[in-house]
């Protein structure tokens, strides 16, 4: 996946034994579309995905979770360390999951390079 060119990649549930996650390229702004489950068993997929969306940052990226059916802890950790690594701007997440939000508060309440929009 390419957040600068509009480059996607899914990985197939089978690769990680049934569970599955899609990481796409957002048409018209800045960022990527995930669909699936953040998991221990998807995680690098995922790593790799903020580290392709952290080198194309610039001022504001979109993280669109619409389609996520769940994230736990170890997921938010590495948004949570993406977004502070970035230095400037933020990273505007858009619908996500119920629990990435009650993550969010309880472990980083006060990360202001994360905002979490579209509840």
């Amino acid at each position: 996946m390419d957040v600068s060119h509009g480059v996607d990649r899914a990985v197939p549930a089978s690769s990680f034994g049934g569970t599955a996650l899609e990481i796409r390229s957002l048409s018209g702004r800045p960022g990527i579309r995930v669909a699936g489950e953040i998991n221990v068993i998807t995680r690098s997929f995922w790593e790799k995905g903020l580290e392709e969306l952290a080198s194309a940052h610039r001022d504001v990226s979109f993280v669109e979770l619409s389609d996520l059916m769940s994230i736990d802890v170890g997921g938010a950790a590495a948004l949570a360390v993406t977004a502070q690594r970035l230095g400037t701007g933020r990273i505007v997440v858009d619908r996500p999951p119920p629990e990435l939000e009650r993550i969010l508060g309880l472990f980083w309440p006060d990360l202001p390079m994360i905002e979490v929009a579209g509840r």
